[in-house]
């Protein structure tokens, strides 16, 4: 397909990033093929992870189409942008026709980006997944890869103001090895292997996280930030739904 939007949206974001001088980390790029379709299950900490996941795709020439909600579609500016780089709208209460989109890309050989928590973790540990993403591996044939994101969510993040104007921010980007899911998988079962690869990558991040602040809101509890835990992030998500 004409890719008339993607290429200078994929520029213009990499002058932002040296402008802003984010210290982006790009790891495991070599688990994404070069060619054929493949499932990219990436974290969600953040309003931007679907650019720093598309950019952790960039080192293997591939151009992700992502799953978004479709009130980004109805948005005067990102609509049009999000359309002409053919990324798919999921409309929560009609999803199997973006489902049937996202499997038809997949089928024609495309790398489909999925957020399998659904929204962003408050937390900033990896939630309960959702199984679309293993069933969309099953059913097209192709690897379901893991991706972690770490340092999104200090610029603009659930609950919080947005921060674009941070220089030297550290962004780091890590892909794990591929998970092969034949089409008679149990979806559970993958989708709880899914949950403790992304989870393992997301450790690896925060260990070698460049910037260490204790007690920061941007780091988990378990970490000695001041993040809510998974529990309570739960309570306000049942209190305040996206």
């Amino acid at each position: 397909m004409a890719e008339f939007v993607y290429p200078p949206v994929v520029l213009a974001a990499k002058t932002l990033f040296r402008v802003m001088d984010y210290r982006i980390d790009v790891q495991g790029t070599e688990h994404i093929p070069a060619t054929g379709g493949a499932v990219i299950a990436c974290n969600h900490v953040s309003y931007l992870d679907f650019i720093f996941c598309g950019f952790g795709a960039q080192p293997a020439k591939r151009l992700v189409r992502f799953m978004a909600k479709e009130a980004i579609f109805r948005n005067a500016v990102a609509g049009p942008l999000m359309r002409g780089m053919h990324h798919i709208s999921v409309d929560r209460s009609a999803g199997q026709a973006s489902y049937q989109e996202a499997l038809a890309k997949l089928k024609a050989g495309e790398v489909v980006g999925v957020f399998p928590e659904a929204t962003i973790s408050r937390s900033f540990t990896v939630k309960e997944l959702k199984s679309g993403s293993a069933r969309l591996a099953a059913e097209a044939g192709v690897p379901l890869i893991p991706m972690a994101l770490w340092g999104t969510q200090r610029l603009w993040t659930k609950g919080r103001p947005r921060d674009m104007g941070q220089r030297h921010v550290p962004i780091s980007i890590l892909t794990g090895a591929p998970i092969e899911v034949p089409p008679d998988a149990d979806l559970d079962a993958v989708t709880a292997d899914l949950r403790v690869k992304m989870t393992a990558l997301v450790d690896r991040l925060q260990k070698d996280y460049p910037d260490q602040e204790p007690g920061a809101w941007w780091l988990p509890a378990h970490l000695g930030g001041t993040a809510p835990t998974l529990e309570e992030a739960a309570e306000l998500e049942a209190r305040k739904p996206e």
